[in-house]
């Protein structure tokens, strides 16, 4: 299954690099504005070496929002994502990138209001109780209080961008079941329950952009089978010289935020 998805996605991603080039004069007389918001997982953690000028952002050339515009052209990109965002950083100091012109809107925000990055970090360091603590504390936020928040946040960015699609990026399951994760691999029982934390995470993201009226696009079906510590993982295991790109997307896995993305953007 693997195999098969892994060439689909090759053949897909081909498909829209042909798509772009022959549409490209077209597309050329009339971009559209696009407006990328969100955390990490938006700005292209993972897909380094990333853009200086972005500094603490960690944006990176390969992230999905570029990939999308350099591989179908036809968009002029405000990138205003940012390495570290939460759900009320977007709104004090990424809204203001939207506008009445602003026909595409992409966001990826929550994780951190989730407490993602301290749950992993005691799932990989700490006992099987303490990360099942950690991560049913986390759950209960995302399918609760994160609702409301996030439905709010959407709300406002569809009334700063009135013509705009707005498309909501879910963050995927993080690990797979069994294989080496790296420097650190957690046990069957803590991945089971970093795991139930993502699926918390993606549903209640589902349950705001369904409040607010607009598009989900859930990422776990496009990762499964390729997790961190899988054979072929789209998001790196545990590497102590780099981090930060824990549990984020490869470049590959940036790549097919991007291919999901181009098939919702109208």
């Amino acid at each position: 299954m693997r195999k098969f998805t892994s060439v689909v996605l090759t053949a897909a991603m081909a498909f829209v690099a042909m798509d772009a080039v022959v549409a490209a004069p077209a597309r050329a007389a009339a971009t559209q504005e696009y407006v990328a918001l969100g955390d990490s997982y938006a700005s292209g953690v993972g897909a380094y070496p990333y853009d200086s000028a972005s500094g603490a952002c960690l944006r990176s050339p390969k992230s999905y929002p570029r990939t999308l515009v350099s591989s179908l052209g036809g968009y002029t990109l405000k990138d205003v994502t940012c390495s570290g965002a939460t759900i009320a950083d977007v709104r004090s100091k990424q809204l203001s990138a939207l506008s009445s012109n602003t026909a595409l809107v992409s966001i990826t925000v929550g994780g951190n209001d989730a407490q993602f990055s301290a749950v992993a970090r005691a799932c990989l360091t700490e006992s099987e109780v303490y990360c099942k603590e950690a991560t049913g504390y986390s759950s209960y936020y995302a399918r609760n209080q994160m609702v409301g928040e996030l439905a709010g946040l959407y709300g406002e960015i569809k009334r700063r961008a009135p013509r705009a699609k707005v498309v909501v990026l879910g963050y995927p399951r993080l690990v797979a079941p069994t294989g080496s994760c790296g420097a650190i691999s957690p046990s069957t029982t803590k991945r089971a329950n970093m795991n139930a934390n993502a699926d918390a995470v993606a549903e209640g993201t589902r349950a705001a952009a369904s409040r607010a009226g607009v598009t989900f696009v859930d990422m776990r079906p496009v990762f499964a089978g390729y997790e961190a510590c899988s054979a072929r993982p789209f998001i790196h295991g545990v590497d102590l010289t780099r981090l930060t790109e824990t549990f984020h997307p490869t470049a590959d896995g940036h790549g097919a935020y991007a291919f999901v993305l181009s098939a919702h953007r109208s």
